[in-house]
C-alpha cells in the first residue's frame, strides 16, 4: 500500500482539488490512502474563530461565516449547481452540517481550557476538506472510502500535542481500513479515550501519514508539495538552491533538528523503524523524482545544506565572582530554560561563561532574565539570526559571514553554527 499526503497549499482552491485528482490519476491510486490537510489557511481562520469565542464574541459568527463562505466558494467551483437541476449536490448539506456541529460545540462547551477548545475546533478544517474531495472523486467516478481519522488514531488527552496510543491505533487501523480500495482521511487529528478530538502538534499531517504507513506496513509515503523536493536551503533566504535527490533518515533528522522545514523527526521515526521510504515530490510535476529519504544512503548530491532561524535570543552568562560554571550552575540554568519554555538551539560554555541561543516562543524572556540575574552576570541580544551549515567548507562559511557581526560560532565535525546580528 502507498500513502500520499497533500498539504493545505495543494488544496487551497478548486483548481488545487482538481490537481490533486490529476496527480493520483497520473501516478496511480490502487491500494492507496490519501491524507489531506485543511484547505489553504483554514487552520489560521479557525484559530481566529477560537480567539473570538474567548475574547470577542460579537465577531464569532461572522468569523465562522467567513470560513464557511471560503469552502462554499470551492464547492460552487467543483459542483456546478446547474448539473443537479433544482438542488445542489448533497455535499453542500454535508458541509452545512459540519458547521452546525461546530456551532453546537461552541454553544455547549463549558471548558475554559484553550488547548481543549482548540482541538475541538480546528479539526473541522480537515473534516471539511476531505468531505469535499471525497464527494468530488465520487462525481468523477473514482470510488473511494472516506475515513474519520478520529476513529482510527487514538491518543492521550495532551491537547494540541497528543501522544499516539500505538496499540489502540494499530488495532483500529487494522480492523477498519480496507487496503484494496482508495481511502481518504484527515491529517493532524485523532481522539482520546473519551472520543474528544485531539491534534498531533507541529507537522501533524505528515505524522498522520507516517502513522498509517507504520500500521499498514506501507510500501512508501509520498508528501506532495509546491517545491520539487527537499532543497539544500530555503529559497526565501538563500540564492541558487539545489534539489537534494537522496537523504538518509539520519541526515533528515539532523536537518530537522537544526530547524530545517524538511520533515519533522516524529514523522521519520515510525518510518525508520519499519524502513518505509519517504518521497517528497512536487504536485505541479508529479512525474519528477523529487527527493527520496531512506536507510543508509549518502546525501546526493553531497553539498552544503543551509538553515536559518530568525528572531532568536542569544543569552550570555558569566559568574559574578569569577568562579567556574560547573554542573550545579548548568543544571540550574537548564531548569530555568525549561520552566520558561525556551527552546535551546545552541549551547557554548567555557570555565566561567555560558552562552545559549533560544527561541522565545512563549514571550517569557523578561521573567527568565530577571531570574538569571539573581545568580549570574547577564548579557543578551534580541532578534539575532542563527545559521547552521551541514557539510560545510571554509568557502561557504566565509561567504555566509560576509558583512555580518558574528556573536557566536560553534564548529562540529559535520556542522557549523553561527549566531549573527
Amino acid at each position: 500500500m502507498q500513502i500520499f499526503k497533500f498539504g493545505g497549499a495543494s488544496v487551497k482552491d478548486a483548481q488545487g482539488v482538481k490537481n490533486l485528482v490529476n496527480v493520483i490519476q497520473t501516478v496511480g491510486y490502487e491500494n492507496t490512502l490519501v491524507i489531506v490537510s485543511a484547505m489553504g489557511k483554514t487552520t489560521n481562520a479557525l484559530e481566529g474563530v477560537i480567539d473570538n469565542y474567548l475574547n470577542n464574541v460579537k465577531e464569532l459568527q461572522s468569523s465562522i461565516q467567513e470560513v464557511k463562505k471560503f469552502h462554499n466558494a470551492i464547492l460552487l467551483d467543483l459542483f456546478d449547481p446547474d448539473s443537479y437541476r433544482d438542488e445542489n449536490h448533497p455535499v453542500f448539506k454535508t458541509i452545512d452540517h459540519l458547521f452546525e456541529e461546530l456551532n453546537t460545540f461552541l454553544s455547549r462547551n463549558k471548558s475554559p481550557d484553550y488547548n481543549f477548545i482548540y482541538d475541538q475546533v480546528v479539526g473541522f478544517g480537515e473534516l471539511a476538506s476531505t468531505t469535499i474531495i471525497s464527494n468530488y472523486l465520487d462525481v468523477l467516478g473514482i470510488k473511494n472510502s472516506l475515513l474519520d481519522a478520529r476513529n482510527l488514531i487514538k491518543t492521550d488527552s495532551y491537547y494540541r500535542n497528543a501522544t499516539v496510543d500505538w496499540d489502540a491505533t494499530q488495532e483500529h487501523i487494522s480492523k477498519k481500513v480496507n487496503t484494496s480500495v482508495l481511502n481518504l482521511s484527515q491529517g493532524f487529528i485523532g481522539s482520546d479515550k473519551n472520543n474528544f478530538s485531539t491534534t498531533l502538534g507541529r507537522e501533524g499531517s505528515d505524522y498522520t501519514a507516517a502513522i498509517f504507513a507504520y500500521c499498514l506496513n506501507a510500501e512508501s509515503v509520498t508528501i506532495w508539495k509546491d517545491v520539487p523536493g527537499v532543497l539544500n536551503a530555503d529559497p526565501r533566504y538563500f540564492e541558487n538552491t539545489q534539489l537534494l535527490h537522496k537523504i538518509s533518515y539520519r541526515e533528515a533528522i539532523e536537518l530537522a533538528f537544526y530547524g530545517a522545514s524538511v520533515i519533522h523527526p516524529k514523522t521519520l521515526q515510525p518510518l525508520q523503524r519499519k524502513e518505509i521510504p519517504l518521497f517528497v515530490k512536487s504536485f505541479k510535476n508529479p512525474k519528477e523524482k523529487g527527493t527520496s529519504v531512506s536507510k543508509d544512503i549518502d546525501l546526493e548530491p553531497k553539498i552544503p545544506c543551509f538553515i536559518v532561524k530568525k528572531n532568536q535570543v542569544l543569552i550570555s552568562l558569566s559568574s559574578l565572582d569569577f568562579s567556574f560554571i560547573v554542573e550545579e550552575n548548568i543544571s540550574h540554568i537548564f531548569q530555568l530554560l525549561h520552566l520558561y519554555k525556551m527552546k535551546v538551539d545552541v549551547i557554548q560554555n567555557s570555565a566561567i561563561s555560558f552562552s545559549v541561543c533560544v527561541d522565545n516562543n512563549y514571550d517569557n524572556l523578561d521573567e527568565l532574565l530577571l531570574h538569571l540575574k539573581a545568580k549570574f552576570k547577564v548579557d543578551f541580544f534580541n532578534n539575532v539570526s542563527l545559521y547552521t551549515i551541514r557539510h560545510y567548507n571554509s568557502q561557504v562559511i566565509k561567504s555566509l559571514e560576509k558583512d555580518k557581526t558574528i556573536l557566536l560560532k560553534q564548529i562540529y565535525q559535520e556542522t557549523v553554527q553561527i549566531v549573527t546580528k
